[in-house]
Order: C-alpha cells, then sequence, then structure tokens
C-alpha cells in the first residue's frame, strides 16, 4: 500500500509492475508511476500519470492504454513502470474524477495532457473572522498568501 494525495491521502494498491498486472473489472481512480532513482532510493516512487475507469479491465492495460507510450518514455523501460490503484467506496464516477483533479495538481505529472492549478485565488475563499479567533487569512496548499 502507498499513500497519495493531501493530508492523509487515499490508500492506494500497489505500487505493483504494470507488465504482467491483471486489471480487475473494477472502478478506480489509478496512478502509474516510475522509480526515479532505482538505486539510490530503491523505494521512491514518482507519478507520471494519474487517470480514473469505470472499469480496470477495460481501459488498456497494461500497454493499450493510448498513454502508455509517454509511461515507458519516462520511465525507460516497459519493465520500470508501476501502476497503484484505489477503489473509492461507494466512490461514484464524479467522485474518482474528483479523486484524479485533486491527485494532478499535486503531482503535475508528466504524461497527464490536462493539468491542474493547485493554487487558492483569494477571492474564492477571502478573509474572515469571526468573535472567537484572529482574522484568518487562507492560504493556497504550497503555504504562500494567495496573489
Amino acid at each position: 500500500m502507498i499513500r497519495l494525495g493531501s493530508l492523509a491521502g487515499y490508500p492506494f494498491e500497489g505500487p505493483r509492475l504494470l507488465g504482467g498486472w491483471t486489471a480487475p473489472a473494477a472502478a478506480a481512480v489509478y496512478a502509474i508511476c516510475y522509480k526515479p532513482a532505482p538505486d539510490a532510493k530503491p523505494e521512491q516512487y514518482a507519478v507520471m500519470y494519474v487517470g480514473h475507469a469505470d472499469d480496470l479491465s477495460a481501459s488498456g492495460f497494461p500497454f493499450k492504454h493510448p498513454r502508455s507510450p509517454c509511461w515507458v518514455r519516462r520511465a525507460g523501460s516497459k519493465w520500470k513502470v508501476y501502476i497503484c490503484s484505489y477503489e473509492a467506496p461507494g466512490g461514484t464516477r464524479s467522485h474518482r474524477e474528483q479523486i484524479a483533479r485533486e491527485l494532478i495538481a499535486i503531482y503535475r505529472p508528466g504524461c497527464n495532457q490536462e493539468q491542474y492549478d493547485p493554487a487558492w485565488k483569494e477571492e474564492w475563499i477571502g478573509e474572515y473572522s469571526a468573535p472567537t479567533t484572529a482574522p484568518v487569512a487562507r492560504r493556497g496548499p504550497d503555504q504562500r498568501p494567495p496573489r
């Protein structure tokens, strides 16, 4: 198991070597990873793609997925590509989409064509004060004040 995401994260199964993996007939969010420094840090993985599927077994795994050439190129070999999956309990398609967007915003995976901005904008939340607290200014995920 590996945890991906903000705060406590989501408990993903894996990472497992993608070559030879049999995708289950299940709805899930998945992350495609590789080891950027396999000799120096063999337990460290980098996320290079995040997606979701209504049925993983129909998604073209292991290497018929439309983005798989990017994965192999980035990892250096199809035998260096790993997959992690998360079957969100009670999760609907929109819930899986939201988890995938969150992970894309956090990790900025190079093989995803769509990217999402993780920044907070002042007009979205603004400042507030309550009788029991001092004024609070919201900060983005990188802890910098909003622009």
